[in-house]
């Protein structure tokens, strides 16, 4: 392969959240671009189909702090002590009118889903520092500018994380670590069967006030078989289409929205007074 088909040749890259979907798609596209591509998940099944795929793989789970000292250490072992980016990416949904979720379900998502994140990431900065420069992409999500009913604790742990990673960005303005966000619309992924398992295990439906309406739309839906995509849906290729320019563009941009839906949500935020949003998106 001629060196212009591969601009990321000599650069190496951590992926979390590989076993499907988004970062599955981003591994293999950046490898395709020449980057070493250190693919991470939470199982050890899918560590193991990685590296059968031809991947240098790590287990990194974000609700176990021993698994994220342990895979970048690995990690970090094979580039001798450099990482040239950190693509964060891995989480879940966890389903549910807002008064029906219980304690432990939000405090599960935001280990997984926020505090998992922020350690991986604190622990590569001083790596970063130490050699001059580095990128860092979050993988956050629409619901990271809006509001759907239904899905709270996932709006939560996305809104928390791009406060958090535009509070990071500014921090690092003077030195040469460049952070930015992906903002995806629905994107092809296993994410709804992954949502079906943390409803079923956190909400008790059939005790809520808003039982009739989980009979009626969200169970049907939850748990139906999918066929086409849904409005505005995108495969995994869109994300790692923008994943490659705020890897490789001198000049990452801070924000990159994914699909019509992205765009279209942002658009009216901007546009809209804050009722006219709430009358919009309670329609959905």
């Amino acid at each position: 392969m001629k060196s212009e088909q591969q601009p990321g040749k000599g650069k190496s890259v951590l992926i979390t959240g590989c076993s499907s979907g988004i970062g599955h798609h981003a591994a293999h596209g950046l490898r395709a671009r020449g980057w070493r591509v250190f693919a991470s998940c939470r199982k050890l099944e899918d560590v193991q189909r990685l590296k059968a795929e031809g991947f240098e793989a790590v287990r990194i789970d974000y609700d176990d702090e021993d698994s994220i000292e342990t895979g970048l250490a690995q990690v970090l072992v094979a580039t001798g002590g450099t990482l040239g980016a950190l693509f964060n990416n891995g989480a879940y949904g966890s389903p549910g009118a807002v008064e029906d979720l219980p304690r432990g379900a939000m405090r599960a998502i935001f280990e997984s889903n926020l505090f998992g994140w922020h350690d991986l990431t604190a622990r590569v900065l001083p790596v970063m520092r130490a050699q001059g420069h580095g990128r860092i992409v979050m993988n956050s999500s629409v619901l990271g500018l809006a509001v759907f009913r239904w899905r709270g604790a996932y709006v939560a742990t996305k809104h928390a994380l791009e406060g958090l990673t535009d509070t990071l960005r500014v921090e690092l303005r003077d030195t040469n670590i460049k952070v930015s966000l992906i903002e995806p619309g629905p994107v092809t992924s296993k994410f709804r069967e992954n949502s079906a398992v943390q409803f079923e295990r956190w909400i008790d439906w059939e005790s809520s006030p808003h039982r009739q309406m989980y009979e009626d739309v969200f169970l049907k839906r939850l748990h139906e078989k999918r066929e086409g995509k849904d409005m505005f849906e995108l495969g995994p290729e869109a994300v790692t289409d923008k994943l490659i320019h705020a890897l490789e563009s001198p000049r990452p941009r801070r924000r990159y929205y994914v699909t019509t839906a992205t765009y279209l949500i942002a658009f009216l935020k901007w546009l809209l007074p804050g009722f006219a949003v709430d009358w919009i998106v309670a329609r959905f």
